[in-house]
Order: structure tokens, then sequence, then C-alpha cells
């Protein structure tokens, strides 16, 4: 950043004191406090003798000055950061030493995250640790312990999103006098890996797009894992991860294929790689072209939950693609608002996504529209019979969707602030798949205890 004279001029009332950071004549560097007044109109700072002049710095040679201010909130952390960092040469001037910047950089959080603030110093980050490599003869990157960086590498966390459909439909099948827990487990693990095979391959296309290059303001749901990014694993490792995910997956479905439905559950899996892994690869790019949440209600709806159900059974269902909608449509609402904070990354890489799109309001007024939908879905089925009355515990889920609605009205352009509320949206999601799948266990235990349950426990 250029030294402005408004940045200059900032500096009196705004920080006490200055701190010189140099090379002292042995060779070590010295960090000294001292005070200061700002000269604008020289377009530098003037500052005061160092340690009662006891202390020198080099004039002549390249010195940084550093004005920080920060401000304890106890109990909570900290507010008020900001900082203004000066480098150039020292001169003494009427006895006092000036300083007339080269180079300038500042930052302050009511300007700019520090979240946002940190993503933009990445290529920053990757220059100097390329230094130290040359310099160490031997390369020097940033680490995590192999638990904590497969468990960012994979979003471990999201598997939420695969446990709710595969349980779903093995309780419809279960309801139907067929349960068979062993291959639900394995079900379950074949789901997942397809499921991180997708976030691991989400992450591999979107740095080879640029949309995590250009994506500044990543939160804790959205913006990926970014470890390709981070410099934490490489390309090609991330490549052989997703590889190794979906190598599982693919045995495993063809084992269950060959033990419970060839054909039908062939198809049923070879959708839910397709869907996966053009999700973001090239040539199709699903996500790209604003159907990121058809694909995510399909591969998390339907397609999971028949599968499930279908291995358990080995015939279709239309009761479980039914029952499947609603978590369906939750999941790909996660998505959905996901996508928020990710536009002006995500319209730059030219990843047209619903809310790169869409406008505020319509955004907003289809997440509404979609979450009415989910649950009209759940209470209609409920009194209709299509799915178990007792189903209709679903309902209780339903306030979690408000802190999301406020969020995306409040929150809209501050990444930081809706995170929480994207948090909330996961828990929709999650509470109520899993009072569905309750109400179908009230359900089943309803139809082994009593010869003719009452109309609202079937």
């Amino acid at each position: 950043m250029s030294g402005s004279t408004e940045l200059l001029e900032s500096l009196e009332g705004n920080y006490t004191h200055a701190v010189i950071a140099f090379i002292d004549e042995e060779g070590y560097p010295l960090s000294v406090a001292t005070g200061f007044s700002a000269a604008p109109q020289r377009g530098g700072v003037i500052l005061d003798a160092v340690a009662g002049d006891q202390v020198r710095p080099p004039e002549g040679h390249e010195v940084n000055v550093v004005f920080s201010h920060i401000r304890p909130q106890p109990g909570i952390g900290y507010d008020e950061r900001r900082y203004v960092s000066l480098w150039g040469r020292l001169h003494r001037t009427n006895g006092q030493l000036e300083l007339v910047p080269e180079r300038v950089q500042h930052w302050d959080e009511q300007e700019m995250s520090f979240f946002e603030f940190s993503e933009r110093g990445v290529p920053q980050a990757h220059r100097y640790m390329d230094r130290l490599s040359e310099e160490a003869g031997r390369i020097i990157k940033p680490s995590l312990p192999a638990g904590w960086l497969f468990l960012r590498a994979t979003r471990l966390p999201f598997l939420s999103a695969t446990f709710v459909p595969v349980a779903l439909g093995t309780a419809v099948a279960a309801l139907q006098g067929e349960w068979h827990w062993w291959l639900a487990l394995i079900t379950l693990v074949a789901a997942a890996s397809v499921h991180l095979g997708l976030n691991v391959a989400n992450d591999v296309f979107d740095t080879t797009s640029g949309a995590d290059a250009a994506n500044l303001t990543p939160t804790q749901f959205s913006g990926g894992s970014r470890v390709i990014l981070y410099g934490l694993l490489s390309l090609r490792q991330m490549v052989l991860m997703m590889i190794g995910f979906y190598a599982v997956a693919v045995g495993i479905g063809l084992y269950l294929a060959a033990a419970r439905g060839f054909w039908p559950l062939f198809w049923i899996g070879a959708a839910g790689v397709f869907i996966s892994v053009f999700y973001t690869a090239p040539p199709f790019r699903l996500v790209h072209r604003g159907l990121g949440e058809i694909c995510v209600l399909l591969g998390f709806g339907p397609i999971m939950t028949i599968g499930a159900f279908y291995v358990q059974a080995q015939r279709w269902s239309w009761e479980a693609i039914y029952a499947s909608l609603p978590v369906g449509i939750l999941i790909a609402l996660v998505l959905y608002v996901n996508e928020v904070p990710d536009r002006p990354g995500d319209a730059k890489a030219g990843k047209r996504t619903l809310p790169v799109r869409w406008t505020k309001d319509t955004v907003i007024f289809v997440y509404t529209l979609a979450v009415g939908v989910g649950f009209a879905l759940i209470l209609g089925g409920a009194i209709a019979g299509v799915i178990p009355r007792p189903t209709a515990i679903a309902l209780a889920a339903i306030p979690l969707a408000i802190p999301v609605y406020s969020g995306l009205l409040d929150f809209y352009e501050s990444p930081y602030e809706l995170m929480p509320r994207m948090g909330k949206g996961v828990q929709l999601h999650l509470a109520t798949g899993l009072l569905l799948v309750l109400g179908y266990v009230i359900a089943i235990v309803a139809s082994h205890l009593m010869s003719s349950p009452p109309l609202f426990l079937r």
C-alpha cells in the first residue's frame, strides 16, 4: 500500500508509540520503542531519541517502524486491532530521526476482517517459505499433525450428510421387514467413501480452476479445506487421496451389486459417482453451471436413500424416495447458504452458483420457499400415510431455520458474522434427518409390540 497523507495523519491519536526494528552494529536484530510525531506534509514521521539516545539505529540503512494497537476484552479476546508498518532509511534532521517510508503496509480490522487479512497474506507466506527453503537447502513448509491434517483435508465432520440418507433408507426397509445390520454398515462405508472422495475432488478442481485462490473469505463451512492452497498437501497427494476414496467406494459398490442385485445397484452407484466427480471436475463442472444444489439434493437425497433401501430389501420403493426429499432439500440448502460468502471469489473464477446469479432478495426468498416445501412434504406425507405418522416429529426442527433466515437478512455481506448461522443450517438438516429416522423407529417398535397399532403410530 502506498504511504498516503491520510495514513500518516491517522498515526497520531490512534497509536501511543512506535517500535523501531533494525540490525545493530554487531549484526543482531533489535527492537526498541520510542515516541513519535507524524509529519504528513513531509511524507514521513519524526521519531524521538531512542532510549535517551543511548541506542542509535543505523542511519542510511533500512529499518522497520511499526505502530500497533489492540484492546483486550477480558473473557472474550481482543478487538480494535490495527497496525501500520513502514520501511525506509533513517536520516537525522535537527537532532531528530526522520523516516520517509519507501514501503508501507497497514491493517485495521474495522476495514478488513482478520480472516480475510490472513488469506490475502498467503502468497506472501509462500514467497517467504520459498526463500527460507533456498537458504536452508531443504523444503520448508507448514504442517499439521497427521490426524488433524486428515480431518481438515477430508472435512470429515460433514459426513452427517451421508449418515442421514443411509440411515433413513435402512429405516424404511426395516419398517417393511427387511433389516441386515452388516449390509447397512457396509453401505454406510461405501457412501461415506463417495462423500469423502467428493470433498477431496472439490479441493483438487477448485484449486486448478482458481476458485480457491480467488476466495478471500473462506469460513468454517465454506471455501473448502484449502490444504493445497496453504501448502499442507500437494495437488498430487490430494489426487491420490481422491482416487483412493473412489476406489474403496467402487469396490464396495460392486460387491453389494453382485450380492444384492447387480444392475439396479450398479446404476444407482454410477449416478452417485458421476455426480460426485463432475460436481466440480471438467468438462461438466456442474456447480459452475448453477446445478450444485440439484446435484446435492439428488446425491444426498434419493440416490443414497434408495440405494440403502435396495441393499436391504432388493426392490424399489417410492416411500424411500419420498422420505428422502425433505433431507435432500435441506442438505442442498446447506450448500446454498454456504455459497453466499464465496460469491466474489466464485464469480471471479467463473463459478456461476445460484447466489452468484441471483440477488440477495431472490436468494432469501428461495431459501424460505425451499424450507417450507421440505417441511410441507413431511407434514403432508405423515398425514396422508405416505410415510409413518410418527415422522411428523421432524417438524420440531423448524425453529433451527429461523437463525439461518435472519442471518441471511442481517449478515449477507459479512461472511464471519453469517458463519454461526451457517452452522445452524447443518444442524437443521441433521436434526430433521435424525427425527425422521426416529419416527420410523417408533413405527417399527409399535408394529412389533402391537398387532394393530393406533393410527398415530403407523
